[in-house]
């Protein structure tokens, strides 16, 4: 049996890849646990600098949950009253979420197809995504009776607004990729053809630059979503002064002055 998601290194990129194409890189607990324990390892592995994020096959990046499984979790969860199949969202979608969001290195998407439900939950989660203009977005949990999970009801509305993420919510569609351009979904749009070779040069290009400064970035647009002016400042002063003190702002200073690229450590 295949891995269901690949893991990879290359000079300072994780290359994570959901490899169920056959089932349109649909979620089952094999893969769930797999993806979150891929995760956890490229957020801990200091010898990785970015993070892409991608999907096997050109149908989907990812439909969400693999109902065909789910509806046999559930049946024996009535058959025993454990009602543990809905412990995934606990056990697997919130540490997901959480190490995409809060590792400190930059993650970019790259959105090959459809990303629906907790697959378009994923996508919201890195910190760049880019998307082939062949990829489609939805919500999808209100179409099987069900509430949002692995954080849209959270990144959604901060990327969309409040008045569009429920209208998104209470009536799923599908979101065109150019439709997901505009709206701020998407932050690059390429041919598909195209779609790993530019997700493969902005990721390299972040694996490549001021790490400390990355994280820093992501911790500080976090903070500042959810805490006043005055919390946001001294936050910002905390960070700068913690990317103040890394080697690579000395080098990018020094570079500065000597008119060259600088060459940074991630440190």
């Amino acid at each position: 049996m295949a891995d269901t998601v690949l893991h990879e290194v290359s000079d300072g990129l994780a290359t994570i890849t959901l490899n169920r194409p056959e089932a349109m890189n649909a979620l089952n607990v094999a893969a769930k646990v797999a993806l979150r324990d891929a995760l956890r390892s490229a957020a801990e592995d200091s010898s990785v600098r970015a993070v892409l994020l991608t999907a096997a096959g050109d149908r989907a990046f990812c439909v969400g949950q693999d109902l065909k499984e789910h509806i046999g979790l559930l049946a024996a969860d009535r058959e025993s009253g454990s009602g543990q199949t809905m412990s995934t969202v606990r056990e697997h979608y919130n540490p997901i979420v959480r190490a995409l969001t809060e590792m400190a290195k930059p993650v970019v998407a790259a959105v090959n197809g459809v990303a629906a439900g907790a697959g378009f939950g994923f996508a919201l989660a890195a910190d760049y995504r880019v998307v082939a203009d062949t990829a489609a977005f939805t919500t999808s949990f209100a179409g099987v009776a069900l509430t949002a999970d692995s954080g849209v009801s959270w990144t959604l509305p901060r990327v969309v607004g409040p008045s569009r993420a429920t209208d998104l919510l209470l009536f799923p569609r599908s979101i065109t990729a150019q439709e997901a351009y505009e709206l701020g979904i998407a932050n690059r749009l390429v041919p598909a053809a195209e779609l790993r070779a530019e997700a493969e040069k902005v990721a390299r290009g972040l694996a490549e630059g001021p790490t400390v400064a990355y994280a820093a970035l992501k911790e500080s647009v976090r903070f500042g979503l959810s805490h006043s002016l005055s919390e946001t400042l001294e936050k910002e002063d905390e960070l700068q002064t913690r990317a103040g003190q890394s080697e690579d702002h000395a080098i990018a200073v020094q570079a500065f002055v000597n008119k060259e690229k600088p060459k940074y450590l991630g440190r």
